[in-house]
């Protein structure tokens, strides 16, 4: 069911945007702060962010902050990328991309693509960039990656998204089955960040939900995502679609686990999500490093 035929918010949901940006806000909370990787003020072009250092000059990652397109910033998510530079070894630059509703659906995906076209003229090569991201974040990288591959660039060396929100028509059985367990999303909360991105713009439209796109032609792909929570299909459906396509996939759905569960540092899935993840980013970046 997509969410333009679902019901209305119920008794107590989130009804203005402001109340979802303090939900991702608190969510956030959960990162922590970087203790040993530098992060340091920087841009790619017209678009700012924020530089994590790595020793490895010759490969990057391009990070994509989560917070349903309406929230979330690199600061917010400085905790979070640390620890896949640390478990990577490869520098990151966090775009801080346009934030609906005040810039609604593509602008995102158009300050993604300016990044990536930046890094490559900054001198990185395509092949030792990897696009990744969390939640709104890990769909906007596929949705990078679509854009560059249908402008005909270079593809980026791989993709890597953690619980991605892939799929704006809120369509996946896990958004009803596991409302129970998902203690950091809600129906509400992506219902009205998905209305305030799209305004009036199809849902199904790939650049938004590349859960619907054909991935010919794509980069390696790498998703983890938690059992129990709401957009365990989208992570799903990527690999579907990637499998489809004969891209080389891997899926990875960790029993138990909610949304974004690398945040707790304690737990042993988060050590081997963030260690795979790792080793994919640099094992991918690496191809084609100096």
């Amino acid at each position: 069911m997509a969410f333009w035929q679902s019901q209305p918010p119920g008794k107590g949901a989130l009804t203005d945007i402001e109340s979802v940006r303090d939900r991702y806000e608190a969510s956030f909370a959960r990162f922590g702060t970087p203790s040993s990787v530098a992060v340091v003020p920087g841009s790619l072009g017209p678009i700012s962010g924020e530089w994590h250092k790595a020793q490895d000059e010759f490969r990057a990652m391009l990070y994509f902050h989560g917070g349903g397109y309406v929230a979330g910033s690199p600061e917010s998510h400085r905790g979070l990328v640390a620890k896949l530079v640390q478990a990577s070894g490869v520098a990151a630059f966090v775009p801080r991309y346009r934030l609906a509703p005040e810039n609604p659906f593509p602008a995102a995906v158009r300050d993604g693509l300016d990044a990536y076209r930046a890094l490559i003229a900054h001198g990185v090569p395509s092949g030792s960039i990897l696009l990744a991201g969390d939640e709104a974040g890990g769909g906007l990288a596929f949705a990078v990656a679509l854009a560059a591959r249908n402008a005909n660039l270079e593809r980026p060396a791989g993709v890597a998204a953690l619980s991605p929100w892939a799929d704006l028509a809120l369509s996946g059985q896990a958004i009803f089955s596991n409302r129970a367990a998902d203690i950091q999303l809600n129906w509400d909360q992506l219902f009205l960040a998905a209305r305030s991105y799209l305004k009036k713009s199809n849902p199904c439209d790939i650049y938004a939900s590349p859960a619907f796109a054909g991935l010919k032609d794509f980069a390696p792909v790498m998703v983890h995502a938690g059992a129990q929570e709401i957009l365990r299909d989208d992570a799903s459906k990527l690999g579907d679609r990637a499998a489809e396509a004969g891209v080389p996939v891997s899926v990875e759905i960790y029993d138990s686990m909610g949304h974004l569960f690398q945040a707790d540092a304690k737990l042993n899935e988060a050590k081997v999500s963030l260690a795979r993840l790792g080793q994919f980013i640099r094992s991918r970046t690496a191809v084609l490093a100096a």
